[in-house]
């Protein structure tokens, strides 16, 4: 089966990699051309997957069409922002019948759309039915490695999740399977925004205690939102919900994390991103979370307060404080 892995990052090579050790034909699209000849030249990414070694069997392409054309299977990889453009430059090269699977984490600013309804926007002729999102509590750089590790395939379509189960499934991969993709992604993508929250928490030097109250409560501003926008309450409670959410909280591998990590330090945030050579996608996703909230009238007082660090300098100290001197409430409430 021909694979088309369009995104080279850590996530991206790193899919692409596990996907050719399961015997598949993979190419890889490189958006770069300058990170395209590093990777032809020397089989390493090492700002993105440093000591792992490209198998020369890849396919390595800066062509989009060379790596899409007669694909059975296309994995959209790239930032979320970036998916829109991607997925629509592709959409009169994509067979009939090809899967899409979608690995990028993030709710469209604007539109507020998940990444599986952008692609069904971009690309008019893919049904959802055809598109699949792929979440879990999975760091690159221990996939990458063989370090076990679990996942989900969320397709509205039972079959077609399956078929990604299937195609992903390995020794050290557990793929699971799930049709309530909403829930999966809003659960994969909000969950950004708390980690945040634990970078700056831990910047601030807070303890344990701290860090479980921020997972815990911000868990329940995920699921309060997602059910709010037709999600099931049982997938947040799974492992693109809690499990990616306490991966991303308390993991150094999280770029998340590492923002607001900075943060909490003191530092300011274009200076943060300005040195980083991936993308931290919850300062983004912030921002649709803020526009949700104002969409929905659900209450998100976590998210809010990160918002207002980001985007209006607010003090995270401030923030914390006001967080805590909250009016008492019972702890299911308004879900």
């Amino acid at each position: 089966m021909k694979v088309a892995v369009l995104g080279s990052g850590s996530w991206g090579m790193t899919l692409a990699m596990l996907l050719e050790q399961n015997g598949h034909s993979v190419w890889v699209w490189f958006w770069d051309a300058t990170l395209y000849q590093q990777a032809e030249e020397t089989q390493e990414l090492p700002d993105f997957l440093p000591g792992v070694t490209i198998p020369k069997s890849l396919h390595l392409t800066p062509e989009l069409s060379e790596a899409v054309r007669e694909a059975d299977l296309i994995v959209v990889a790239t930032p979320s922002h970036a998916v829109r453009a991607t997925t629509a430059a592709i959409q009169e090269m994509v067979s009939p019948n090809a899967l899409i699977v979608n690995v990028a984490k993030g709710i469209e600013n604007d539109s507020l759309l998940t990444m599986s309804q952008v692609i069904c926007d971009a690309t008019p002729g893919i049904v959802p039915e055809r598109v699949a999102s792929l979440y879990g509590p999975t760091h690159a750089e221990e996939v990458s490695k063989g370090m076990a590790s679990t996942i989900v395939a969320a397709c509205p379509n039972e079959d077609n999740a399956r078929k990604v189960q299937e195609y992903f499934m390995c020794k050290t991969l557990r793929v699971y399977t799930n049709t309530d993709i909403l829930g999966v992604e809003y659960g994969g993508s909000l969950k950004n925004v708390i980690a945040i929250a634990a970078g700056i928490l831990a910047g601030m030097g807070a303890g344990d205690n701290t860090l479980a109250a921020l997972i815990t409560r911000g868990s329940f501003e995920i699921t309060r939102l997602g059910m709010k926008l037709g999600a099931r309450e049982a997938t947040f409670a799974g492992l693109s919900g809690i499990g990616d959410l306490i991966v991303t909280c308390l993991s150094q591998h999280s770029r998340n994390r590492h923002v607001g990590y900075e943060l909490g330090r003191g530092r300011k945030l274009n200076d943060i991103l300005n040195e980083m050579k991936m993308v931290a996608e919850g300062v983004r996703t912030a921002k649709s979370v803020h526009q949700l909230m104002l969409k929905t009238g659900v209450e998100m007082p976590i998210s809010q307060q990160i918002y207002k660090v980001l985007f209006e300098d607010k003090d995270p100290r401030q923030s914390v404080m006001e967080l805590m001197e909250r009016d008492p409430v019972e702890e299911r409430h308004s879900l």
